[in-house]
């Protein structure tokens, strides 16, 4: 399937690594120019050199830049216009991804947890998205991806500031996703479940060291919950997440998508 979005701008945040890099490949495979976001410039250059020199043995194959950035400092926002401005000439897709907070229980979360994650996993997650929008609104197409994660509907334990975040974002997404419907412009989300990335290597040893079991214990047990029977792969999700912003999804807004193996216990 041809999804429609050869020499489309897009903007992948989070990118050095993990889902965030997998989702822009997967763009970039479908044509679309893709910059990356992070806080690893040899990451980020290596990555952008392995995706251009792929593209050029595809008949479609997109190009890809990088660029610095780091959802903590004040001046994200800012930075991410101009370099939208310089690298891509504009913009057709925006991908929100954030890093994950520590773990920890709701007990344990205190107000200066808050305040630190707060403003990378939310506050300027919104932020860019609204300044990005008019771009798209006034030229009747555009694309919002929001990544969260699988907690937002089932609440993951030793997890509680990414439920609580993450959370923030859904009643966001699907009040953003009304206003804009009518403008030619999508925003929904994409949740993983348990997809194999350096993340979950280091939850599940986190989770080892704090239940005082083995590593392959808890990896196991994880397994045993979900009905496919393995852990996701990075490519399983970005192709989902390449859909949501392709032609053909331009009547899929304001949803939640789960790629969890059937995780998910509810309806």
């Amino acid at each position: 399937m041809d999804l429609g979005i050869n020499g489309k701008r897009a903007l992948v945040l989070a990118s050095s690594r993990g889902l965030g890099l997998g989702i822009a490949q997967a763009l970039a495979a479908e044509g679309a120019h893709v910059l990356l976001v992070g806080r690893s410039g040899d990451k980020l250059a290596a990555n952008c050199e392995a995706i251009n020199a792929l593209a050029e043995t595809q008949s479609k194959g997109g190009k890809a830049d990088w660029v610095w950035g780091d959802l903590s400092e004040e001046n994200f926002v800012e930075s991410m216009l101009a370099a939208v401005t310089e690298k891509l000439g504009g913009i057709d897709i925006l991908v929100n991804n954030t890093g994950g907070p520590t773990p920890g229980t709701a007990e344990s979360m205190t107000a200066e947890k808050l305040e630190t994650f707060f403003p990378q996993m939310v506050l300027r997650v919104i932020a860019l998205t609204n300044a990005l929008l008019p771009q798209m609104k006034a030229q009747g197409w555009g694309r919002v991806l929001t990544c969260a994660s699988s907690g937002v509907y089932e609440p993951i334990a030793n997890l509680a500031l990414s439920n609580t975040l993450r959370g923030a974002l859904v009643g966001w997404n699907k009040t953003l996703a009304t206003e804009v419907a009518g403008s030619g412009v999508t925003c929904n989300m994409l949740l993983p479940g348990r997809i194999h990335t350096d993340r979950i290597e280091e939850l599940d040893a986190a989770n080892a060291k704090r239940l005082g079991k083995s590593l392959e214990d808890v990896r196991s047990a994880s397994v045993q919950t979900i009905p496919a029977g393995r852990l996701g792969k990075v490519e399983e999700f970005a192709a989902a997440g390449a859909f949501l912003c392709s032609q053909q999804a331009s009547y899929i807004t304001g949803t939640m998508l789960r790629v969890d193996g059937g995780a998910a216990k509810s309806l």
